[in-house]
């Protein structure tokens, strides 16, 4: 990727009065902090942050923030948007030693057509969508790939599954973490359950005597007692 320069301005005042004036500039605020050196307040344009986030590399995309000149190796470490209309609001710069190690989150890229999809009638459900990940800001990779063609129906991929990008990186998610299963779709299984409550309801009705049967015997011995009761009275 091409080097990428962010110009910045450092800023004294803070708080929603300040902010709105920025932002009435066509700027955002944001903070730079790393490397050992004291947090700087800073105010730039939304739109290279936003052009950065679009990039290939998204928020891990290494460039440079000139503040009044002086150029800083940056990250991308947090961003805030307006909930609505998706407005960038507010941006945190960590600023990165190339030669020691950093820990960011990088997004999984899911590869193929699953045959549990494809020939099984399952859905496929991607639930981990981030991998963490250490190693330098010069190997940072922009995405991790992984194939998920041969994945059976019922069947799943875990962190163990991944194959690091390069022997440079390394995983840091537990490796027991599942990234992505291959599922029966949600009404078959409600028929499925419904179909076995019935079964279970059926079952029970013929294993079970009648109530009405057993009404019936009991009204029949009591007709006894009482036809004896009679028999005895005219008797005497």
């Amino acid at each position: 990727m091409p080097e990428v320069v962010v110009a910045a301005e450092s800023r004294t005042e803070s708080g929603k009065s300040s902010n709105r004036r920025l932002r009435g500039r066509g700027l955002i605020p944001g903070i730079l902090y790393g490397a050992g050196r004291e947090a700087v307040s800073v105010a730039v344009s939304p739109d290279d942050i936003t052009n950065i986030l679009r990039s290939a590399s998204g928020e891990n995309t290494l460039f440079d923030l000139d503040v009044g000149g002086e150029r800083r190796r940056v990250i991308l470490k947090e961003f805030q948007r307006e909930p609505l209309k998706g407005q960038l609001l507010h941006a945190d710069f960590f600023e990165v030693a190339l030669d020691k190690p950093i820990e960011v989150k990088v997004h999984v890229e899911l590869l193929g057509t699953p045959i549990g999809v494809k020939n099984q009638g399952g859905l496929l459900d991607f639930i981990t969508r981030e991998l963490e990940v250490e190693c330098l800001p010069a190997d940072i990779p922009d995405k991790i790939s992984l194939d998920v063609s041969g994945l059976e129906l019922g069947k799943h991929l875990r962190v163990s599954d991944v194959q690091a990008p390069s022997d440079r990186v390394t995983l840091l998610t537990d490796t027991d973490v599942v990234i992505v299963h291959v599922v029966t779709p949600r009404a078959d299984v409600a028929a499925a359950e419904e179909e076995a409550a019935d079964e279970e309801a059926a079952a029970a009705e013929e294993g079970a005597e009648p109530e009405v049967t057993r009404k019936g015997k009991a009204d029949e011995g009591e007709g006894e007692d009482k036809a004896g009761k009679k028999t005895e009275k005219k008797e005497k």
